[in-house]
Parts: structure tokens; C-alpha cells; sequence
């Protein structure tokens, strides 16, 4: 446009930055005071003005900026006539009276502001020394949240080099993405100066001032890692720091490219609102996933934290050193982050059977793209401050599994040479999805963006029915939704399939709604000789099944016909199944069951099937469908609750004898694992004697924190036990339990107290727990551990203490992603209409943008509920069917 056109009104609105300039270097200087929780700076920024203009624009929010000027290439300083800061659209417009030339030029900004604490931009964190509260300081950039530290380019595609420099108390220790290069004391301060980085994101840009203590290690070639611990705690970083330097070394191999940085730091912080953030060289931790404590850490936290550092180390190259254009593509940088952490993790401990594990990745995918209000893994996104909603299971779970099956499909020799061109191609710049597929097409020969676009570009996925006709297995696919609205949508399905007749497995592509397939080739007798048709018809009966999606790499699910459902619960009880297949049978019955296209009825009767599971993923899919089950038959009959959960624990006491509850010598990771989610599970259901137990045992932990009778993996059923057993005359455990709490040193101890508080069957005990969640006595990232266990008997309180107390929690949390918390997990657990009404009218007149998506999956998923307690209600053999289960030895 002509100069003389624009105006600043043309700004305003806009959720992209004009291309009118770009960055090239940023010179930052960053001057925190920390007993005032303010900070000041100067930003020094090499831009090159690429369109004649009066306006310079970028991003700035809650910010002063009290001074600015402009310096071109003839060393003409100009200052703007005026400074706009628009707070709604996050930009900074500076006006100049004078175009600006097309050339290269310097902007230069001192500004202040204040150390916030809603844990995102520069925000105030706190830490104990000695007894006494101190201040620390620590960034959290993104999605769009440097803009709150410094004025900038604030989007990802706008790369630049960053020369960082800060003013800090004489001593902490300050940490940045580069190595320090100069320090300078000057009395009680001194000026750290960090060395210049490659270009980068402002997202990826951080800063930390704490004190900390370290320990280091190095990589093959040489690349110093160090972790950074709480004083006195540097040794439960060695975990974190042995597997981030074989990750290093790993990725290096596999992606053929060198870890591009000289050093790189991670660093556990206390307060820190998710599990941890990739920033280039310095990866910032929540200290629950970053420390492991060898007296408090169970088994499930030291994979959780394998799992957590292989996916950040993997972002310093899928998302650090090749970026995605704009968070459109966000999925680029956590689908690939999320399955190539599961790839890793896999490699360094092959014996956790990781890959089976990811299962509960994919059924997480699963679950939230059958709703209504889900919505494609390439979803556009025109505010940046709404991409915070799209960090989700869509853009984790869903993008790494739609991965794994496109890997499965091209072979794992091609996938990995592609995304090593990938990285060769792209290193320091910006992609899109379409750039990865155009190189895994070039590598493997396959259309792979035809193929894709039907996974990525719209929402939902597949159900494939399937039947067996005059020897032809017959196939349609339709959308999978839990309510009845479906699509006429078809994808491109890579079906795997096996024939269990003869142990034949078939690959094919579903392009079509329908498909047949012949398979009286395919189930000859077993010495190889050729049967008749009459034969064959006969074995088909007797021995016959199929199963589609071999091992569960496949993106979609599978409903059988009668007959076949039939023979397939013969065959798991045959033993014919890998652990996977397992799964998938029970995860895709119960999705059925739940969408109510299969019967409560026949879920059950699947259910029966699993009493001998030994295999840790299929068991806690089983525990969790139990848990379900029982909540929703609570609503929809209430007169068999007792039944069911006798069903349910006999599911479960094979499993639970085989375990016990002290660690058997030389038992392995996954029994741990097994053993924490088994009596867990029994202790909810409320088994009498693992409840005497629990709480024999919880007593014999208060008389000694170290006694070998209540091992760390076993002290979440302790703690639930407690609180199931505890009422307002009876508040000796939950007292107990507080003090566990209050006394613990490790993060993780305390993180179980919590986990366990609000699972009390007594309302007012429950309030009490909510209550004393919003106080100053649980740091604001730890209240996600309290609401993920609020018991069904307390769903009604924490519903109306919600209402009372929404301006509080607003303000306590900000609008960050803390808040989704309260809403998912207080919203979701109720099954009625009525409610699902009550909470649309409640949040009709209040502020919901930050959270729109995540409130509208919430009540969608309360009238999921309603609608499968209607359905099960009309279910006419299901009472005979239960206490006929639950008498089962």
C-alpha cells in the first residue's frame, strides 16, 4: 500500500504483526529487582525495514515503554511522534512522522515492568532458604507471552539472534540459552553477559535467577549438560541428566544432525504452570517431572520424567532448530516431540515396553477427537493468545499417533531417512505441514499429503465395521462421534489385520466407504493342505477370528459383528493376543459402549475375559474402564452399585494376590507400576481387606517414614484409603495427612498428599479441601493435583464452591492453562441434562474466551454421559447379567 494510506486504525484487530520490518538481533538487557517484583530493560534491535512505512509495529503487553528511537543506516536518529500501546490486540505501534526507507536500521526501547504471578512471560517464583520465603525469577514465553518481557517480533516464523544480558543479585545464579561469556561484580550486583545465540523463536528465548546447585556431564562430541537442582538437592538431578545426555547423542544419530548449541541446561523450578518448556539451551522443569528421589519417587514418576526429558531434549530439534510457520502447525512441534520421546525412551530402557504403553497416548487422542466440539490437528488459529487451547490431546496425543501409523505404514528406515532430510532441509528456518510431507513422498514414492490431509486437515476419525459374509469379510467406515451427529467424511485407513485361523495378517488401504475382501484363501488348515469349503466353514466356526489393527498402530476403531465379537472373546481367552491387541479390543468396546452403539451389557461380558490380565497397559486400561463404568452405573442404577463394584474387584484380586504389597526381589519397573494402580483401584472400589490394609500400614508410615511396610509405590492407595475413610467426626488421617504434606521435602510426596485430599466421600471435608487448595499453602501449579481427584460424592460441592468462589480462582490463575483445570475436572463428572444446563447458564454471562473450547468439550461430554445413562437405563438383562458377574469367585 502507499505510504500515505496507512493509518493506525488499520491495526487495530489484527492477529498478525504487519511485514513491514523484520528482526535481525535483539540486544536485550534485563534489570530485575526481586524484592520489588519489578524489572526494567533496554532492548536493542537490528531490524530491516522492508516496505517504505510511518509505523513500526510489534508486540508488547503490560509493559512501560519510556523511551524509544530509531536509528537508520545513515546514523539518523529518529524518535516516534507517538508511542501507542494497544493492550487488546498485544502490539506496540510506534508513529513516525516521516516514512521510513526501505534499509536497515536499529530500534531501541527501554521499557519496565512487573514480575507477575500467573507463571507466564518474566514472572516471580518463590523457593525456601533456610526457613525463609525468597523471591526468584523465571520465564515462560510460550505460545506469545515474551511480548510480557521485552517489545518484540513475537512470532515464531520472525527469527533473530539474541545477545542477552542481566543485572542480578551478586549471588544467585543466572541462566540463559547460551553460556555465560563475562560476569562483572560491582558490590551486591553483578552483570552476567551470555554469548550470542544462533537464531531462534521468540517463544524459545529464556531467562532463570535462582539459586540452584548443579551437576554436569558431557556428550559424545564434547556438549556440556548440566542440571540445576534446588540447594543441597543436586543429586536427584542425575536421573534427568544421564537420560538428556544420551538423548543428545541418540537424536544426533537419528535425525543425522548435530545438536546445534554449546551447551545445554535444564533447570527444575518450584513454580512453573506446565511439565517443562523446550527452550533452546536452557529447558525449564516443574520440579516433580525433573527431580527423582530414590525414597520418594514411585516407579511412575521415573518414566513420567524419561518421557519428559526426551521430549524436551527432542524439541531442540523438532521445534527449536526447525520451527513451524505459525501455530497453526503447532502440531508439527508436539505430535513429533511426543512420539519421538516414546522412540527414545524406548531405546535407553527397552524393558518398559514403552511402545505398548503409548497405547494410553492413542486412546487419549481417541477419546477427545469423538467429540463434537474436537477439531482438526491443523486447526487455524487467528488470535495467538487462542493457541493456548490447542495445546491439548489433539495436538499431543492425536499427532503422535497419527505418526506412529503413518511410520508403520511408509516402514521405519524410510520415515527416518526422510526426517533426516528434513532436518537438513529446514535447520534455522520455518516450515509447514506440507513441507514434511513433500519430503516423505520424495523418500518413500507414496502421495503421503493425499493420504494425510484426511487426518490432519479435518477432525475426527474412523469406525470400521466389519462383518463376515459367504466367505468375504465385509468393511464401512464411518465417522466415530459419541453423540448421534455423524459425517459423511471418508479417510485414507492403512488397515492391518490378522486371521486367526491360521495366524495370516493382510495390509490394505480403505480408500472407500465400503470394501470387501475374499479371505477364503486365507484360512486353510494348518499343515497346509487345502480343505474343502465345507471344512473351511466349519474350522471358521469353531476356531475363526479377526482382528483389524494388528499391535494398535492405526488411528481409528473397529466394531465387529456378533459372530465375531463372539469368537474374539473365545481367542483372548485362548491367549491368542499380543498386549496390544488386547487393549484395543477393550478400549474400542468400551468407546462403543460409551457412544452407546454396543450394549453395557456386552462391555461386560468383554470385561469378564481380562480376569487373568498381567500385562501393566492392558490392566490400567481395564482399572480405568472399571472406574467409568462404575461411576455412570452409580447414575443410571443405582440399585446394583454393589454388585458392580463386586464384579470389579474380582476383575481385579488375580492381579492383586499376584503383586501383594511389598516389591518382590528383582521384580522389574512395570510390577511397581502394576502394583501402585492395582491397589489403588481396589482401595476406590472400597475392598475391605486392601482398605484394613492400606490403613494398618498408613499407621505404621506415621510411626516411621521409613519403614519397609509401605513402599513409595504403594502409599497413593495408603493415602486414599485414608481419605475414603475419614468423615467430620472421624479427621485423624486427613489431619495426618496434612502434616505429610506440610513436613515433606520431596516435591513428589507432596504432590501424592494432594492427589488424594479431595477423593473423601464427606461433602463438607471436601469444601475443606477446596478451600484450602486456593490458599497460600498450595502453590498455584500444584492445584491441578487436588481437582484431578475430587470423589463422585463431592462433585455437587466442588461444583457450587466453583460458582461462589469464580472471581477468586480468575484471580489467583489468570487466564492461563491452570484454569482449564477447574473447569474440565469439576464440569465432567456429572451425567445429566439438567446439569450440562445449569453450567452453560452459569458461564453464559462471564468472560470465557481464554477457555471457550475447553468449557464446550466439558459440557459435551456431560451430555455424552447423560445420553449412555439413558441408554443403559433401558437395558433389560443387565441386572440378571451384573449380580450373575459379581458372584464369580
Amino acid at each position: 500500500m502507499e505510504v500515505e494510506e496507512q493509518r493506525i486504525e488499520q491495526f487495530k484487530g489484527q492477529t498478525r504483526l504487519p511485514k513491514f520490518a523484520v528482526p535481525k538481533r535483539y540486544d536485550l538487557a534485563l534489570n530485575p529487582d526481586l524484592s520489588s517484583c519489578t524489572f526494567s530493560g533496554t532492548v536493542r534491535i537490528e531490524l530491516s525495514i522492508l516496505q517504505s512505512t510511518k509505523f513500526l509495529v510489534l508486540n508488547a503487553l503490560e509493559l512501560v515503554v519510556n523511551q524509544v528511537s530509531f536509528t537508520n543506516s545513515h546514523n539518523q536518529k529518529l524518535v516516534p511522534s507517538d508511542v501507542v500501546l494497544e493492550g487488546e490486540d498485544e502490539m506496540l505501534i510506534l508513529v513516525f512522522d516521516e516514512a521510513l526507507r526501505v534499509e536497515d536500521g536499529v530500534l531501541w526501547i527501554s521499557f519496565s515492568g512487573v514480575l507477575n504471578e500467573h507463571m507466564r512471560g518474566f514472572y516471580k517464583g518463590t523457593y525456601m532458604d533456610g526457613g525463609v520465603k525468597k523471591n526468584m525469577a523465571v520465564t515462560q514465553f510460550e505460545a506469545v507471552d515474551a511480548r510480557r518481557c521485552f517489545p518484540c517480533w513475537d512470532e515464531p516464523a520472525l527469527k533473530a539472534t539474541f545477545k542477552i544480558t542481566m543485572e542480578v543479585p551478586s549471588e544467585l545464579t543466572a541462566l540463559s540459552n547460551m553460556p555465560v561469556i563475562h560476569e562483572e561484580l560491582n558490590g551486591q550486583i553483578k552483570t552476567v553477559s551470555f554469548e550470542e545465540s544462533p537464531i531462534m523463536s521468540t517463544y524459545v528465548v529464556a531467562v532463570v535467577i535462582g539459586s540452584f546447585d548443579y551437576i554436569e556431564d558431557s556428550t559424545a562430541d564434547g556438549i556440556k549438560v548440566r542440571a540445576y537442582c534446588p540447594v543441597g538437592e543436586s543429586d536427584k538431578g542425575r536421573f534427568a541428566l544421564n537420560v538428556a545426555v544420551k538423548s543428545l547423542d541418540l537424536f544426533k544419530k537419528y535425525f543425522s544432525m548435530p545438536y546445534t548449541l554449546p551447551k545445554l541446561d535444564m533447570v527444575a523450578v518450584p513454580d512453573f504452570s506446565g511439565g517443562a518448556m523446550e527452550n533452546y539451551g536452557l529447558i525449564v522443569y516443574r520440579e516433580t517431572e525433573m527431580l527423582l528421589d530414590d525414597m520418594h519417587s514411585a516407579a511412575v514418576n521415573k518414566q513420567r520424567l524419561a518421557i519428559v526429558t526426551t521430549h524436551e531434549v527432542a524439541h531442540q530439534w523438532f521445534g527449536n532448530l526447525v520451527t513451524m510457520e505459525w501455530w497453526t502447525h503447532l502440531w508439527l512441534n508436539e505430535g513429533f516431540a511426543t512420539w519421538v520421546s516414546y522412540l527414545a525412551t524406548d531405546s535407553l530402557f527397552p524393558e518398559w515396553e514403552i511402545w505398548t504403553q503409548f497405547l494410553d497416548v492413542t486412546a487419549g487422542g481417541l477419546q477427545m477427537d469423538a467429540l463434537e466440539s474436537s477439531h482438526p490437528i491443523e486447526v487455524e488459529i487467528h488470535h495467538a493468545r487462542s493457541v493456548l487451547e490447542v495445546f491439548d490431546s489433539i495436538s499431543y496425543e492425536k499427532g503422535s499417533a497419527v505418526i506412529r501409523m503413518l511410520m508403520d505404514y511408509l516402514g521405519y528406515d524410510v520415515f527416518q531417512k526422510s526426517l533426516s532430510s528434513y532436518m537438513k532441509n529446514y535447520a534455522w528456518k520455518n516450515t509447514k505441514t506440507e513441507d514434511l510431507w513433500s519430503i516423505l513422498s520424495e523418500e518413500s514414492g507414496v502421495q503421503v499429503n493425499t493420504l494425510m490431509d484426511t487426518w490432519t486437515k479435518k477432525k475426527g476419525y474412523p469406525v470400521i465395521s466389519v462383518k463376515y459374509k459367504d466367505c468375504n469379510l465385509e468393511f464401512e467406515q464411518s465417522q466415530f462421534v459419541y453423540s448421534d451427529i455423524h459425517s459423511d467424511d471418508c479417510w485414507i485407513v492403512p488397515i492391518t489385520m490378522s486371521l486367526g485361523s491360521c495366524n495370516k495378517r493382510k495390509n490394505f488401504l480403505l480408500e472407500t466407504k465400503h470394501g470387501k475382501l475374499d479371505v477364503s484363501g486365507l484360512y486353510h488348515s494348518c499343515d497346509g493342505n487345502s480343505s474343502s469349503f465345507e471344512k473351511n466353514q466349519e474350522k471358521l466356526s469353531e476356531k475363526f477370528w479377526v482382528k483389524l489393527n494388528t499391535g494398535q498402530t492405526g488411528f481409528y476403531r473397529v466394531k465387529y459383528d456378533h459372530n465375531l465379537t463372539t469368537q474374539l472373546r473365545k481367542a483372548i481367552e485362548d491367549n491368542c493376543f499380543s498386549s496390544s491387541d488386547r487393549f484395543g479390543i477393550l478400549d474400542d468396546t468400551y468407546a462403543l459402549c460409551e457412544a452407546c452403539q454396543v450394549s453395557l451389557s456386552s462391555l461386560l461380558s468383554l470385561m469378564n475375559v481380562y480376569r487373568k490380565e498381567l500385562d501393566y497397559t492392558v490392566l490400567s486400561r481395564l482399572i480405568e474402564i472399571c472406574s467409568s463404568v462404575e461411576k455412570i452405573s452409580s447414575d443410571a442404577l443405582p440399585s446394583l452399585s454393589n454388585d458392580m463394584k463386586q464384579f470389579f474387584i474380582g476383575l481385579l484380586l488375580f492381579s492383586a494376590e499376584k503383586l501383594g504389597w511389598e516389591p518382590i526381589q528383582g521384580e522389574n519397573h512395570m510390577s511397581a507400576m502394576m502394583r501402585e494402580r492395582v491397589l489403588m483401584a481396589l482401595v476406590n472400589l472400597g475392598h475391605s481387606r486392601t482398605i484394613d490394609e492400606a490403613m494398618k500400614r498408613f499407621q505404621a508410615y506415621l510411626d516411621d517414614r521409613n519403614t519397609p511396610l509401605l513402599p513409595v509405590d504403594c502409599r497413593r492407595a495408603a493415602f486414599r484409603a485414608v481419605m475414603r475413610n475419614t468423615n467430620t467426626s472421624n479427621r485423624n488421617g486427613f489431619e495426618a495427612l496434612l502434616t505429610i504434606y506440610k513436613e515433606a521435602q520431596a516435591v513428589q510426596e507432596k504432590a501424592r498428599v494432594l492427589r488424594c485430599l479431595a477423593s473423601c466421600p464427606e461433602p463438607d471435608i471436601v469444601l475443606e479441601v477446596l478451600n484450602f487448595m486456593i490458599s497460600d499453602k498450595v502453590r498455584c501449579q500444584d492445584t491441578m493435583y487436588v481437582l484431578l481427584g475430587i470423589s463422585l460424592e463431592g462433585r455437587e460441592t466442588a461444583w457450587r464452591w466453583l460458582k461462589e468462589n469464580w472471581d477468586l480462582i480468575l484471580a489467583k490463575c489468570g487466564a492461563d492453562m491452570t484454569l482449564h483445570y477447574f473447569i474440565r475436572n469439576i464440569v465432567t463428572p456429572f451425567s445429566s441434562h439438567e446439569m450440562a444446563d445449569e453450567v452453560e447458564a452459569f458461564f453464559a454471562s462471564r468472560e470465557t474466551a481464554s477457555f471457550a473450547m475447553n468449557l464446550k468439550q466439558s459440557i459435551e461430554q456431560v451430555r455424552i454421559k447423560a445420553r449412555w445413562v439413558e441408554s443403559i437405563k433401558q437395558e433389560e438383562s443387565i441386572k440378571e447379567l451384573v449380580r450373575g458377574l459379581a458372584c464369580i469367585g
